[in-house]
Parts: C-alpha cells; sequence; structure tokens
C-alpha cells in the first residue's frame, strides 16, 4: 500500500537509502577525511570554538590572510543524526585560493536533540560568526552558506521567517546577515522523512515535520539561491530540489543545478576542482 506518492514503504525507505544507492559509499567518505587532514597540515585553522552551550556547538576557522575577507559557512549531512564537521575541512581548500575565510560548524545531533533544536543551533552559529569573525580577518557583512544533504535543508531554513531563540531572545534578523546560499543535494520536505525508517531516530510528528519543511515556509530574503543536486541521484533527491525552487523561485533570486555523472557523495568533492560545475556555482553565489 502506498504511503507517499507512489512509494510504500519498502520502496520510500530505499529512495532514501543513499548508501543502498551508492555502493562505493564508504570510499568518498574515506578520501573527505583523508583530504580534511591534508588540509589541516597545510592551512591554519583553529578548531572547536564555542558558540552555544550545548555539547557539539562548536565551530572550526580557516581564517584568510586577506583582511576584510568573504566567509563561507559550511554546514555538513548525516541526516540530523551522523557525521562531524572534522570530514569537511577540505572545503577550506577548495575556495582558500580566492581569500575565503572558511567556517565549519557542528550542531547537536539526534535522538537527543529534535530537529527544531539543530535549526535553532545553526542560527546560533550565524550569529556568533557574525559578532566574532572580524577576528579572524573577515568581513561581517560578507556571510555565505553553503550545505551538503542534512545540512542543505539546515541551509535553507536559516532563509526561512520562522523565529528562533538566539540566547534569551527571539530573532529572524539572521536571514539578513545572510548574503548567499547554496543548497547540494539538500531536502526540503520533511514529511517523507517523517514517513521514512529514518524517523526511527528524528522521532518527528506530522507538525515538526511541516514546520522545519522549508517548502512549507516563507523566505524573508532577497539573498541568492543556489540549489544544487546530482543528475544520478534518487527520484526523491531530484525531486526534494525541484520542489525548493518550485516553491521559492517566485520569491527570491533562485537557480537550480543539476549535474550530470554526480551521485549523493560524489558531488561534495567536486568542490576542489575549480572547472567543475559545483566550484562555479559556488564563486556565483559569493560573487567571485
Amino acid at each position: 500500500m502506498g504511503i507517499y506518492k507512489q512509494y510504500d514503504q519498502a520502496a520510500l525507505d530505499r529512495q532514501y537509502n543513499n548508501r543502498l544507492h551508492v555502493p562505493d559509499f564508504a570510499t568518498h567518505m574515506e578520501r573527505w577525511d583523508l583530504l580534511s587532514r591534508q588540509t589541516e597540515k597545510e592551512l591554519r585553522v583553529i578548531k572547536d570554538l564555542s558558540y552555544g552551550s550545548l555539547p557539539l556547538e562548536q565551530l572550526d576557522i580557516y581564517p584568510s590572510p586577506q583582511p576584510s575577507s568573504k566567509t563561507l559557512i559550511f554546514i555538513h549531512g548525516g541526516y540530523w543524526h551522523k557525521f562531524d564537521k572534522a570530514s569537511f575541512h577540505f572545503i577550506a581548500k577548495a575556495f582558500g585560493g580566492y581569500g575565503i575565510t572558511t567556517v565549519l560548524i557542528n550542531y547537536p545531533l539526534a535522538p537527543a536533540v529534535s530537529i527544531d533544536q539543530i535549526s535553532t543551533s545553526c542560527r546560533k552559529a550565524v550569529h556568533w560568526v557574525y559578532q566574532n569573525i572580524s577576528a579572524y580577518n573577515a568581513d561581517p557583512d560578507q556571510l555565505y552558506v553553503a550545505g551538503h544533504s542534512a545540512g542543505g535543508h539546515l541551509a535553507a531554513m536559516l532563509l526561512t521567517t520562522e523565529p528562533i531563540a538566539i540566547g534569551e531572545k527571539h530573532s529572524n534578523l539572521i536571514t539578513g546577515m545572510i548574503k548567499g546560499v547554496c543548497t547540494i543535494s539538500g531536502l526540503f520536505n520533511l514529511i517523507p522523512i517523517q514517513l521514512s525508517d529514518i524517523n526511527q531516530v528524528l522521532n518527528m510528528d506530522t507538525e515538526t515535520a511541516l514546520r522545519n519543511s522549508p517548502v512549507h515556509q516563507v523566505p524573508a530574503t532577497q539573498c541568492p539561491l543556489a540549489i544544487v543536486v546530482g543528475a544520478d541521484e534518487t527520484d526523491e533527491f531530484l525531486d526534494q530540489s525541484a520542489e525548493l525552487h518550485r516553491c521559492w523561485k517566485e520569491t527570491i533570486p533562485a537557480e537550480i543545478v543539476q549535474i550530470k555523472g554526480l551521485n549523493h557523495y560524489s558531488i561534495v568533492e567536486t568542490m576542489l576542482d575549480p572547472g567543475s560545475d559545483l566550484h562555479q556555482v559556488m564563486l556565483r553565489v559569493m560573487k567571485i
């Protein structure tokens, strides 16, 4: 019996099981770690700065040697319950040559916290960067955000009107701090996630899924948005990006880019190739 679109339970679970569709997924993750450890040796990095009081509310900064640089904030994926910023340090190498300061953030993971709290933590991180990044050779008025997979979801949520607690106050001002966003293989409608086996870890009810679905929220900014997805990803991941573009394109400057020959894992590391589509999209987003 169908539970979402044409999918029964088993088929829906398969659509969101990226490892099933990319048998050599472990090779990609091993490469991310290797490239990241190399980047740590080659570039200056300040690790584990706290932006909040919760476990994992920490970030790493690769400061540009140039003053008043632009800043790229990267949010990792892992279905909101896996992975760590340490595996994505290689992104600092991808754009360091342009004089970019790179910030990689961690956030508390499910099931210890809810999706709501994870989104709150990401907003706290952007707020911290805005207030403190000038000490690391960067201009707080030139903040750009990218996120992969669940990180793409969190990047998009930064642009919505949902009021999120920052310290003891509520603020929508985060949206004004961000000058451009690139989502990579993101998730923007959490209803199918709530109906899939992934929800055994996330514990979302329907209300939570809707509240945290960018396609059911309104963007509160006019900053450019690039929605990137690999053509070799599952139909549902392709639909996720298409749906966000369809819902937001009349409200903000949004483009959708589907890249041939790339899957959910291989797409990330192409950021290192200056000739790749993803690298070029990122340059456009950051106005380089």
